[in-house]
């Protein structure tokens, strides 16, 4: 293996050195993004070549950074295996519902649904085939065993669909909202991972580069950045550089505690050729049933307007109009710095009481209750619910404040936001 040169640097790098490059990754808008990935909460089991380190020319951590933001890659196509491990617990099946509730379907939404259907990629492992032809054509289709779910962004439409369930689900990107293609702009391939984490490099962050790798049969650099300060959940984010490229083929995030990765991306196969037009063709298959987007949104407002009706009795529920949970949200702050970072938001309504017994006293707010830790301190009381990454605190009185950082840091942001 080439000796690769650690630049331990952050972004004030000395004269000489390409320092600006940081600033302009955490800027750089990625032109190629693929559908079906959920919020920076999947992964890829390892794909390192046994074959031995590839002997690549040395390569400085601010040039391995400036290189990443120079890859113009806009085609391709491939396999990616995700897996998940954030330590949730084991709901039977009812985060499914708590998620179907939360997107006002009531359970009457289509299978095919993206918003609903690629939920399932939070835990597990999954296999993913992936297509990208620039910003206007990208399919991402989700194995399991013989049964397919597809997501296909073809020009203005988006489609789902579900072999399983035989349904699909239509939807348009509005043009106004430019490349992102706004809410259904594709979440995320290891090159969006990758940049979301740059965004966090500074004088607080430790970057290097940590020799070299064979991801996908393909010679990258691999880059790591590390947290400087204690007190956050993330022990290293490491993300394999394609050596000709620079294009980033695998995204790794340990936490701080050890273990497995709780998020691991990238490609098991990839190629750079145009992928065919066919490919991002759909027609619905004849008899399947086809779900309009602007039913399903019509079917939440439905549901939103019975669930605001049931919540105008209870006590201590703010109507939306004098600072519901969209409101709260609209005002959502951010304590502290870098990687200990927190946000902090008011819901608008009761939080969970520190005793479990909920709100309303349902089994349900008592189940949740129960799954967290009861913490006191100057914001009163609350409940702390934990994952391998990512810390919530819910007071009494429904402030939230959640960050990537461990338990005894969340509270200690806090009682210093009182």
């Amino acid at each position: 293996m080439a000796p690769n040169a650690s630049d331990d640097r952050t972004p004030t790098a000395p004269a000489g050195e390409p320092g600006p490059a940081r600033r302009r990754a955490a800027r750089y808008v990625v032109p190629v993004t693929v559908m079906g990935v959920a919020a920076a909460t999947i992964g890829l089991v390892p794909a390192i070549a046994s074959s031995g380190d590839p002997d690549l020319p040395e390569i400085t951590a601010a040039q391995l950074i400036e290189k990443i933001a120079k890859s113009d890659v806009e085609q391709l196509s491939g396999t990616v295996k995700v897996t998940t491990d954030l330590g949730l617990p084991d709901l039977g099946g009812l985060e499914s519902g708590l998620a179907s509730g939360a997107l006002g379907q009531g359970g009457d939404g289509s299978s095919a649904d993206p918003s609903a259907k690629l939920t399932e990629l939070a835990s597990g492992t999954h296999t993913l085939r992936v297509a990208v032809d620039g910003p206007d054509r990208q399919k991402v289709s989700v194995l399991d065993g013989s049964d397919e779910y597809s997501l296909i962004h073809n020009g203005k439409d988006v489609w789902g669909y579900d072999s399983k369930s035989d349904q699909v689900f239509h939807g348009t990107v509005d043009e106004e909202a430019g490349e992102d293609g706004g809410k259904h702009r594709p979440p995320a391939t290891p090159k969006d991972f990758a940049e979301e984490a740059l965004k966090a490099v500074d004088d607080t962050t430790s970057v290097t580069v940590d020799g070299t790798a064979q991801v996908a049969g393909r010679d990258a650099y691999k880059l790591v950045v590390k947290p400087r300060q204690s007190g956050s959940t993330v022990g290293a984010i490491s993300i394999a550089v394609d050596h000709e490229t620079g294009m980033p083929l695998k995204f790794t995030l340990t936490p701080a505690s050890g273990g497995a990765a709780v998020v691991d991306v990238g490609f098991t196969k990839v190629g750079f050729d145009r992928p065919a037009a066919s490919t991002f063709d759909f027609t619905p298959p004849e008899g399947a049933e086809v779900t309009e987007e602007g039913d399903l949104e019509k079917e939440a407002e439905r549901h939103a307007g019975k669930d605001s009706g049931k919540d105008a009795g209870r006590p201590g529920k703010a109507p939306e109009s004098e600072g519901g949970p969209a409101g709260g949200l609209d005002g959502m702050k951010v304590l502290g710095e870098g990687w200990n970072s927190v946000a902090t938001f008011d819901t608008g309504g009761p939080g969970l009481p520190a005793d479990g017994t909920g709100s309303t006293g349902s089994d349900l707010d008592g189940f949740l209750g129960s799954l967290g830790d009861r913490v006191k301190g100057e914001f009163g009381t609350g409940t702390v619910f934990s994952t391998r990454l990512i810390n919530a605190l819910i007071t009494e009185d429904g402030t939230v404040y959640v960050g990537a950082v461990t338990k005894d840091a969340l509270v200690k942001a806090a009682e210093g936001a009182k």
